[in-house]
């Protein structure tokens, strides 16, 4: 069988990561314009760091996966440029920690695919992903090191570094679900459903995991207070053994579960009912917990179809913008026309993501890629859609945009998963 040629999706890919590098520099250039009505000093030095990493990136996929896929590093590149231009415009100083946490994410990326040159090798340690994953997840627990932030216990201290471990935790966790899935599918499917007297017990067997994924989720709802984490770990498993049996029903108990989950969740606890309340009524909070998402909508609402400008609106107003709320930013001085464009750009990679997982060769690799992909959509519609009122906003990171070291570093490792199991596949093809 013919293959691509290894130079024609790297060739792709730096025609992409130019027009990505022009329009992020023009966007710092008219958002310094917008505030300052002069050029900025050191787009210089901005253009040449966004330059060097996006080329260091691009180089090192050249040596080491010259088949994968040509568009996911650009889209990602783009998108992480463009949260740059609005971290810096609301933020100084986190711009130039999100400049650092880049450099440290684009180190991730090819340290990943350095290591990694078998996806399938990551199949044989499935129990130690699951340790090293459950360790991750419940490490702000820990006394001492974990810290509480913002109502959640998210976070771990160790000396001056502080970093929230659940971001690594998804990735780790979603290699032992695509191994432990591989694994137990023909146990799971339902061609093997028992009938006859049994068959009640034994379908039990069917729906342990899906209780236990339940089970682990309320436990970081309840324990560490997040919601997000909670819908994302839990929403992850379901999709990825939906994905793995091709039974609908896991799907439809997924939904029941979720759905007694977030009614007991919404009895039992205050900091959920509250973001419950908020969702259905911020008016009638308005000057207190309703106060951070009515600006959001305020925000969007005067950008309007085009927006009011790079730098010529004021998304200062909005409580923690650079961080959950950068959608909402993004919305008053680009408009929709600027918030489609970022949908655009998180669908275009959830696309490629299943084009990735439908030409994988293996069952493992097939259903890591589904996996990685659906952390990157859940992620991005949990907090799109929490910034829109469609969801009660849950706090989580948009991928690659908002400011977030431990949540950037986290992605551009999954980016590089992503693309070494692309660049394997199109090996096994050529």
């Amino acid at each position: 069988m013919i293959g691509i040629a290894p130079s024609s999706p790297r060739r792709t890919e730096l025609g992409l990561i130019v027009l990505a590098v022009l329009v992020t520099t023009g966007a710092y250039v008219l958002a310094s314009l917008g505030k300052t009505a002069s050029l900025p000093a050191n787009v210089g030095p901005f253009l040449i760091v966004i330059v060097g990493l996006l080329a260091v990136a691009h180089i090192a996929l050249r040596r080491l996966a010259p088949a994968a896929d040509g568009v996911l590093l650009p889209v990602a590149g783009l998108l992480n440029g463009i949260g740059y231009v609005f971290i810096a415009r609301l933020n100084k100083d986190l711009a130039g920690l999100q400049a650092m946490w880049t450099a440290v994410g684009v180190a991730a990326f090819i340290a990943t695919l350095a290591i990694v040159r078998r996806p399938r090798d990551l199949e044989r340690y499935r129990y130690t992903f699951a340790l090293i994953g459950v360790g991750l997840l419940l490490m702000p627990l820990a006394p001492g090191i974990g810290r509480t932030v913002n109502g959640a216990r998210l976070w771990v201290r160790v000396g001056p570094m502080t970093f929230q471990p659940g971001e690594l935790a998804k990735i780790v966790l979603a290699i032992f679900f695509a191994s432990y899935l591989v694994e137990k599918r023909a146990l799971l499917s339902r061609k093997n459903l028992p009938e006859g007297a049994r068959s009640m017990l034994a379908r039990a067997r069917y729906f342990g995991p899906i209780l236990l994924a339940w089970g682990a989720s309320l436990v970081v709802l309840v324990a560490e207070k997040d919601l997000g984490s909670s819908l994302l770990f839990f929403g992850l498993f379901v999709t990825m053994l939906w994905v793995a049996t091709g039974w609908v029903l896991y799907l439809a108990a997924g939904a029941g579960l979720f759905g007694v989950g977030a009614a007991m969740s919404f009895a039992a606890f205050a900091h959920v009912k509250e973001r419950i309340d908020v969702w259905i009524d911020p008016w009638s909070r308005q000057s207190t917990q309703g106060f951070q998402i009515l600006q959001a909508l305020f925000g969007m609402g005067t950008g309007g179809l085009a927006g009011t400008g790079l730098g010529l609106g004021d998304p200062q107003r909005i409580p923690a913008a650079e961080t959950d709320l950068i959608f909402a930013a993004i919305g008053e001085e680009l408009g929709l026309l600027g918030t489609v464009a970022i949908l655009v750009a998180f669908l275009t990679t959830v696309g490629v993501g299943l084009r990735i997982a439908v030409r994988a060769r293996s069952e493992f690799e097939q259903l890591l890629a589904v996996g990685l992909t659906t952390v990157i959509g859940l992620q991005a519609f949990l907090i799109i859609g929490g910034v829109t009122r469609l969801l009660p906003l849950t706090g989580v990171t948009l991928p690659f945009v908002s400011y977030g070291g431990s949540s950037l570093v986290a992605n551009y490792i999954l980016l590089a998963l992503l693309l070494r199991i692309s660049d394997s596949s199109a090996k096994a093809t050529a």
